[in-house]
């Protein structure tokens, strides 16, 4: 059973920085896709950015292109999402996603089979 657990969500001012963790218990890295996703009511899930654990590609929405990081750490079994210059647009419940088949679209939601319980991130301007 595949379990994904969200950390490091919080309230910061326009311009600040936050870096999301996401645990993986039962799913090996190096086997495919893992990616964020954000949600704000009202609005489809938006996939952020998104990893190719096999190789470390990665592939970001271009609203965040430049202040975004995705990074894995496969020794700890986590991933990451280091945001800086954050803008009240980033405001959003972050998701962690995983799956271990090839994501043709890795920001579509359907692409993936595991996700995390959301961390909310707030950002004031």
């Amino acid at each position: 059973q595949v379990q994904l657990v969200e950390s490091g969500g919080g309230s910061v001012q326009a311009g600040g920085s936050l870096r999301l963790s996401c645990a993986a218990f039962g799913y090996t890295y190096g086997t495919a896709w893992m990616g964020w996703f954000r949600h704000t009511p009202g609005k489809e899930r938006e996939g952020v950015a998104g990893i190719y654990t096999v190789d470390g590609s990665t592939y970001y929405t271009d609203s965040v292109k430049g202040r975004f990081t995705i990074s894995q750490d496969n020794a700890k079994n986590t991933l990451y999402l280091q945001m800086n210059s954050l803008k009240p647009e980033d405001t959003a419940m972050y998701y962690c996603a995983a799956t271990n088949r090839y994501a043709s679209r890795w920001y579509v939601p359907a692409e993936y089979d595991y996700w995390g319980q959301g961390t909310q991130v707030t950002v004031s301007s």
